[in-house]
Formats: C-alpha cells, sequence, structure tokens
C-alpha cells in the first residue's frame, strides 16, 4: 500500500556503479536514485544484530512529547537503523507531513526532512513483519489486520524500500501486515497524537468549497519535531 510510504525511486538509466551495501545480516543498502534528503552513512550492521532490550526514544514537537519505546526482538534491523538515524540528528527540525483520518486508517506519519512525503535517509532495507496480528473486523476477508492504538511502524514504498519514514498510530486502523512495527506510543505522545488529530486536516486547495472535511493532508497543527533523542539504549 504506498499510502503509508514514500514514492519509489525510478530506475537510473545510467547507473554507473553497484549501490553500496552493508556486509551484516540488514544489508541496508544505497540508493543512488533517491538520495538522502539529509546526509547520513549507512548504518552500522555488526554480525549480531541486537535482537534484546526496549530503547527509549523521545520526540520533542511543538505539540507535546511523543515517548517511543523502541522493540529490538520485534524488528532488530527497523531498531537499529532509527536508533542510527535519530544519534545523527537526522530528525532535528522535521515536520510531521502527513495526517490520516479515516475510519479504517488514522495514523500520523513522520520523518522527511523534506516535509514532502518525498525525503528518505538514501539508503533502503528489508522488512521485518509483524505475523502475530489479529484480523481487522472491518475486513471480512482476513487480509488486514488491527495496527492498533498505539503503534509505531514503518512507511514504506513496497517490500524492502524501508528507509526513515515512520508512522504513529493514534486510532484502531486496518491495514495490510505490509508495515514493520517496531515499538510502542507512551501515554505522553497518545496525548499528543490526540491533540494534533483533533486540530484537523488541511484542506486540499484544489477542492471545491462546501466539501466534506478532509480526511488525509496536513494536519491543521502543524508539527514539528524540534529533536529526537535516545534517552535509553537498553
Amino acid at each position: 500500500m504506498l499510502a503509508l510510504g514514500a514514492p519509489m525511486a525510478s530506475a537510473s538509466s545510467e547507473a554507473t556503479a553497484p549501490p553500496k551495501v552493508t556486509h551484516g545480516p540488514c544489508q541496508y543498502t544505497e540508493t543512488p536514485d533517491d538520495p538522502a534528503a539529509r546526509p547520513v552513512p549507512l548504518p552500522p550492521d555488526p554480525r549480531h544484530t541486537p535482537s534484546w532490550g526496549k530503547p527509549r526514544v523521545r520526540l520533542s514537537t511543538n505539540q507535546g512529547t511523543i515517548g517511543l519505546t523502541l522493540d529490538r526482538a520485534k524488528a532488530p534491523c527497523t531498531v537499529q537503523s532509527f536508533l542510527h538515524l535519530t544519534t545523527h540528528r537526522f530528525y532535528d527540525r522535521t515536520t510531521c507531513h502527513r495526517l490520516t483520518a479515516y475510519p479504517t486508517l488514522k495514523v500520523l506519519q513522520c520523518g522527511d526532512p523534506t516535509g514532502t512525503g518525498e525525503g528518505g535517509p538514501g539508503y533502503k532495507y528489508k522488512d521485518e513483519l509483524p505475523t502475530d496480528l489479529p484480523p481487522a473486523p472491518s475486513d471480512p476477508t482476513g487480509a488486514r489486520k488491527v495496527y492498533a492504538r498505539g503503534v509505531l511502524a514503518m512507511a514504506n514504498a513496497g517490500p524492502a524500500t524501508n528507509g526513515s519514514q515512520f508512522f504513529v498510530v493514534y486510532g484502531d486502523s486496518a491495514l495490510k501486515p505490509n508495515y514493520t512495527i517496531f515499538g510502542t506510543v507512551d501515554d505522553a505522545g497518545l496525548a499528543t497524537l490526540d491533540k494534533v488529530a483533533a486540530g484537523g486536516i488541511q484542506p486540499d486547495p484544489k477542492a471545491p468549497p462546501g466539501g466534506p472535511a478532509p480526511v488525509d493532508g496536513r494536519p491543521v497543527l502543524t508539527t514539528d519535531i524540534h529533536r529526537a533523542r535516545v534517552t535509553c539504549w537498553f
């Protein structure tokens, strides 16, 4: 589902060298056709990716604090990348560019320094998809699962295209399990998300006047991440 990701980079017709790839199990892969929105090296990729512990990250925003607890056991490569980007200040001074308010999709999406939904870290890596999510009651086929309120997950543009963009779920959502879940949002963070969601979504300037309230777009309450900091590594 492309609705929760940055566009896939187009193939270059004049690639001169193969992209750099780390040698560990995560295989972070450079994306020359989709360069980094901010300079950042490829993450470390040790032979044994840390797979235990729950590091914590604090996002200090102009709307309030959003505390994140990451889960290495669920998604070790994703957590490793997210911590790498955080320590390199990749998320500092960025804007959460997308809010959705569909009945079955309630998320705030962040992580793009360009604020457009187009930017990333200049690399991609594999999915670590959930396998234990309950079926969404709204989908009788069982294909969509519940991404519960408080979930922290990666946005993507298709299989194995994770980068820097992520989303936080402020209301139970129904999605195909194509998005890596790598943590949760704390109570203070949920209060911040509820505040942003209650503020609504900016109308599309091209939409005719008098139409229904928008359900997808930039939040009315602009949400800027001033600082992202690791507060606990284990």
